[in-house]
């Protein structure tokens, strides 16, 4: 039997190679076929890879919320006020005008959180752009006042040094963690641990040093458009350091409010006025995920009614945003691989097509090999050996073309893209099953033939 195949593969491989050219116009369909599901395969997983590398970012627990400065609702100003309002007294102020006055984003919400059920912990955030300098050397950077909570939240650890310290934290000591980028820059032969830096008009003590975080450039932009920076590049301060020895936040008026309003009315809007919340953000950590919508409604009205029904700040959960985009991607990719099957199955029509043209053009060869003793199994295996040989060819060929595609597409449009040995097993099996179901019938149909009729044929 194995005999009778390997004699009936070599006649449909000398079949194949007198007809060069009809062969590869007939294994295009394949070869644009698999290399099209193959580099489906190879951006559909490199979506999916981003956005898990997302997910391991933002953390699938975390609750985040930031300051907005538009007030949505119980807008800051319901009634319109004198603009001379100024030089009266702060409380006066607030009863005369009916304004109601938020007192922004602040640490007492962040402790008033803590108090919620299921929430594990509670992470402060401020961001100031600052210059660092040292040694002549100099570099914009993005100063970070965090509590010690904020680097689990963030899945973040430490390469060198350790976290601040219970003291450091609650008397704002002049003390920092730096990225891993800003040791690169600053710090390049030396060890950073007890050196100090200059970061705006502050001298601080380096006492810890953050791992690498290696993110796409995709990856990266997302995260930004979620208020996630890249965290090699900063320096992480105590929270209430950056409250008291930097800039203070912690006054925050009626009249500095109604200032900005008026300010944004006559386009003269300067955000160091408008922004009067204390922190930059909040990270939830929920302790259960069951309760994470649940929870972040919760915190929602919470905040609400502490800022005296004024809603300047927003509540975003990362896992929901980033399951959508997951749902988003695994439709776009469905539809991409459903176009690429359906290539295949063009190219499978046309290798039946082809070969019901070389039926009728062989016709002669078929009834020679009838008469001197061939079965139509014999025939049917010739054929169906010349439809696999053109299916496997063009299977492997547009493999390469695959990978070779999704590493143009990679480099072209800074995407990751994954070729997987499953996806190259898979496209090949398919080009055989293309060959095999699609060869079938011409092979019956010249199996078929009257030798006879077949022999008297012109």
């Amino acid at each position: 039997m194995l005999r009778k195949f390997s004699y009936n593969f070599e006649i449909a491989l000398e079949a194949i190679g007198q007809n060069k050219l009809r062969a590869l116009l007939t294994s295009l369909g394949i070869i644009f076929g698999v290399a099209s599901v193959i580099a489906m395969l190879a951006i559909g997983r490199g979506a999916q890879q981003e956005i898990l590398a997302q997910m391991d970012v933002l953390g699938v627990d975390n609750i985040i919320i930031r300051p907005v400065v538009e007030q949505v609702e119980g807008s800051v100003g319901e009634e319109e006020a004198d603009v001379d309002a100024e030089s009266e007294n702060e409380e006066g102020e607030e009863g005369a005008t009916g304004r109601r006055f938020s007192p922004g984003l602040s640490l007492h919400d962040a402790s008033s959180l803590m108090e919620l059920p299921f929430v594990k912990a509670v992470s402060p955030e401020i961001v100031e752009e600052a210059v660092a300098i040292r040694n002549g050397r100099k570099r914009s950077t993005k100063l970070v006042g965090v509590s010690n909570a904020y680097f689990e939240d963030q899945n973040l650890s430490l390469m060198e040094g350790k976290v601040f310290s219970q003291q450091q934290l609650q008397y704002g000591y002049a003390v920092c963690i730096i990225g891993y980028d800003i040791k690169a820059r600053f710090f390049p032969t030396e060890e950073p641990l007890g050196k100090t830096i200059k970061v705006g008009d502050l001298w601080l003590k380096v006492v810890g040093i953050m791992k690498p975080r290696k993110l796409s450039q995709e990856t990266r932009s997302s995260l930004s458009n979620l208020g996630i920076r890249n965290f090699d590049l900063d320096i992480y301060v105590p929270v209430k350091t950056m409250l008291l020895r930097y800039e203070n936040r912690t006054r925050i008026t009626p009249s500095r409010i109604r200032r900005a309003e008026r300010d944004d009315r006559r386009g003269r809007l300067n955000y160091d006025d408008v922004n009067y919340h204390q922190l930059d953000k909040l990270v939830v950590k929920v302790a259960d995920t069951r309760y994470m919508m649940p929870l972040a409604d919760v915190c929602n009205r919470m905040l609400t009614r502490r800022h005296n029904e004024v809603v300047d700040f927003e509540v975003v959960v990362p896992e929901v945003l980033l399951k959508q985009k997951q749902e988003t991607t695994e439709i776009f990719n469905f539809v991409l691989g459903a176009i690429a099957s359906i290539s295949l199955i063009v190219g499978g029509i046309g290798i039946m097509n082809i070969m019901l043209a070389s039926v009728l053009e062989r016709i002669k060869e078929i009834g020679l090999r009838l008469s001197l003793g061939a079965t139509q199994r014999d025939v049917v295996l010739q054929f169906l050996c010349e439809a696999i040989a053109i299916s496997v060819s063009g299977g492997i060929i547009g493999i390469i073309l695959g990978i070779v595609i999704s590493k143009f597409v990679a480099s072209f449009a800074n995407i990751e893209t994954i070729v997987s040995l499953w996806s190259v097993v898979i496209s090949f099996f398919v080009a055989v099953g293309v060959g095999l179901v699609f060869g079938l019938y011409p092979a019956r149909q010249a199996a078929r033939q009257d030798p006879v009729v077949s022999l008297r044929s012109n």
